[in-house]
């Protein structure tokens, strides 16, 4: 009697993840050394609302030389009440914070961190390179300007943006000191040029590499 045949099957094969796991976590690592670097700046909030060191501009000259000056020494709670205001604006109105994350997310997913060797297919259609990148474009300027993400963006904006230039007018800098290390011109957005400057580096090899 001969024995019974035992199936063999072959083992399941793995699919390649949907992101270039590697440069995403680099992405993700060099983000948030940017970020905890950038927040070591951050000067005490009670310096930013110390009432007695408020007063009010003789002329607009002053007013202009005192939002330079604290805009030098405050860049980074500047930036975060920035970032509050719009994560409060986008809050209040989660359809458009759902278009805005899935917006990214396309690009994420879709382009910045797909393998380049894996094409995009969608209902049985595959897409070139530039077919994504042309899909994606034409997305994001839909998303932004035909629909309210972009004048929810731009209304937050204009609010932070006044609130930190009526409280650099009205803060009298004469008693802040910047760092030895950090001149005066380093500017409002500088520690965030370190953290694009990174995410830009921990994104080329994806998009270089389908180029």
């Amino acid at each position: 009697m001969s024995s019974p045949t035992i199936p063999i099957s072959n083992p399941p094969t793995l699919s390649q993840p949907p992101i270039a796991t590697p440069a995403f976590r680099t992405f993700l690592s060099r983000l948030s050394i940017s970020i905890r670097q950038g927040f070591s700046q951050r000067r005490p909030w009670y310096e930013l609302i110390d009432r007695s060191s408020m007063a009010r501009p003789d002329s607009i000259s002053e007013a202009a030389t005192r939002i330079l000056k604290n805009l030098s020494y405050f860049k980074v709670n500047y930036i975060t009440l920035l970032a509050l205001i719009l994560a409060f604006s986008l809050l209040s109105h989660p359809l458009s914070l759902l278009a805005l994350l899935s917006l990214l997310a396309s690009w994420i997913f879709l382009y910045l961190f797909r393998p380049s060797d894996q094409p995009l297919v969608i209902l049985g259609r595959t897409f070139s390179e530039r077919e994504t990148l042309g899909i994606l474009v034409v997305l994001t300027i839909v998303v932004i300007f035909l629909t309210s993400v972009g004048s929810l963006l731009i209304s937050a904006l204009m609010v932070g943006f006044a609130l930190v230039c009526a409280h650099g007018a009205f803060r009298v800098p004469d008693d802040l000191f910047l760092d030895d290390q950090e001149p005066a011109s380093a500017g409002f957005l500088s520690f965030l040029g370190g953290g694009a400057s990174s995410a830009a580096v921990a994104a080329a090899p994806a998009v270089v590499a389908r180029v």
